[in-house]
């Protein structure tokens, strides 16, 4: 064998051990389930905004709020919970966005992880203008007819005993929905963590007019979709349906659609890194919330067509944990407010609006009914506020 033969060898044993670590790579982290949409909308999906006109910011943290993470002891659920209705005022009262309003907070409660006293206290942060409560799950091997049961036994109760949750127009309970473990519409290929095919047809009928379930990225549920506003139908198989859908705003909705609202999925590259970071839109421990990723929010660019101008941002995270805690109540969420008001301040076309899970939802629908009036006046377009909702927002602290 020449020299120029054996260089040509190890040359494609080096080709092919680098696209099987790529290939590796890719399917570690789930990316062959998004990574072909990502490439197809950052070539083709561009924002219609002029550079010059204004860009009102949407940000929406959906909080999959569990107090009995890791099994702990009833006392220290007791403090997970206590820290936020003591913290969250103490540090955020003082902050306002561009139409007045405190920070706002959505706590996704998990009905499976019930405690009375605990969704108490939660309600009575929410109704001094800080948040609002909405139905989080985790189930397994669980039927249609259960779950069926499940999620109209606790939006009534809900409702009803603790005063939360918003009202259709018919003065039934509304409610937003976060699925436990990422696997919406039985979505996991192992079948777990939920069993219910068909599973957005339940949610429709029982009162939910909006997922806010992903991105689930890297997690193997993560959809082909990402970076929408849409709505989706039950397919003929019955699982991970909201693998596709329609754009809100560029058709009527289907007969029996579930709205399915987004956070930002993007790959963002470092410099000095081989290879880019999955950017999910996620806060918690060593993802913290800072100006350089709310960039990379407003880039993922999630809007209704109607109204590019405004970029939806659903972040998430699991904030009960006191290892989460300390980014959420603390120095770096502080400070991400305080940038927030600055760059407001010194830029006249950006304008940030604290929104929760439901006043996300009105937006849309504001938005794809071609709303032109101030996004103040549509924050209950169509879902209303818990009937004890408390319209005055706390004083802000010297």
């Amino acid at each position: 064998m020449s020299l120029l033969q054996i260089i040509l060898l190890i040359s494609c044993i080096f080709v092919m051990a680098f696209f099987a670590l790529v290939n590796w790579q890719i399917r570690r982290r789930n990316l062959q389930n998004w990574l072909g949409s990502y490439f197809v909308q950052s070539v083709s999906r561009k924002s219609k905004r002029s550079q010059s006109s204004p860009v009102h910011v949407l940000l929406c943290i959906a909080d999959h709020f569990e107090p009995a993470w890791g099994d702990p002891s009833p006392e220290i659920a007791d403090q997970r919970v206590a820290a936020w209705t003591s913290e969250y005022p103490r540090l955020f009262s003082q902050f306002r966005d561009s139409d007045g309003r405190p920070p706002r907070h959505t706590f996704f409660y998990p009905i499976d992880q019930y405690v009375p006293r605990h969704v108490d206290v939660i309600a009575e942060l929410c109704r001094h203008g800080f948040g609002e409560v909405e139905i989080h799950l985790h189930h397994d091997h669980d039927t249609a007819e259960n779950l069926d049961h499940t999620l109209r036994r606790f939006s009534k109760l809900f409702s009803e005993r603790h005063g939360l949750l918003g009202r259709a127009t018919d003065g039934r309970p509304a409610y937003g929905f976060v699925h436990g473990n990422w696997a919406l519409d039985n979505s996991r290929p192992d079948g777990r963590w939920c069993g219910v095919n068909h599973e957005l047809d339940v949610l429709s009928r029982t009162g939910c007019y909006a997922d806010f379930t992903l991105p689930s990225a890297p997690d193997a549920t993560q959809t082909r979709r990402i970076n929408s506003i849409y709505y989706a139908v039950s397919n003929s198989r019955g699982r991970k349906s909201h693998d596709v859908g329609i754009d809100v705003g560029t058709a009527p909705a289907p007969p029996g659609a579930l709205m399915l609202i987004q956070g930002p999925l993007l790959l963002s590259w470092s410099r000095g890194r081989l290879k880019p970071r999955i950017e999910n839109g996620c806060i918690q421990r060593g993802q913290v919330p800072t100006m350089a990723r709310l960039d990379q929010w407003i880039k993922a660019n999630v809007h209704v067509a109607q109204r590019p101008d405004w970029v939806f941002v659903k972040l998430h995270t699991h904030g009960a944990t006191e290892a989460n805690q300390k980014v959420l109540l603390g120095d770096a969420m502080v400070e991400f407010h305080r940038s927030l008001a600055r760059r407001a301040a010194q830029d006249e076309r950006f304008r940030f609006h604290y929104v929760t899970a439901r006043e996300m939802y009105n937006l849309a629908k504001a938005a794809e009914a071609g709303w032109q009036g101030p996004i103040l006046s549509a924050r209950d377009f169509c879902i209303a506020p818990p009937a004890s909702d408390n319209p005055q927002f706390p004083t802000v602290k010297p």
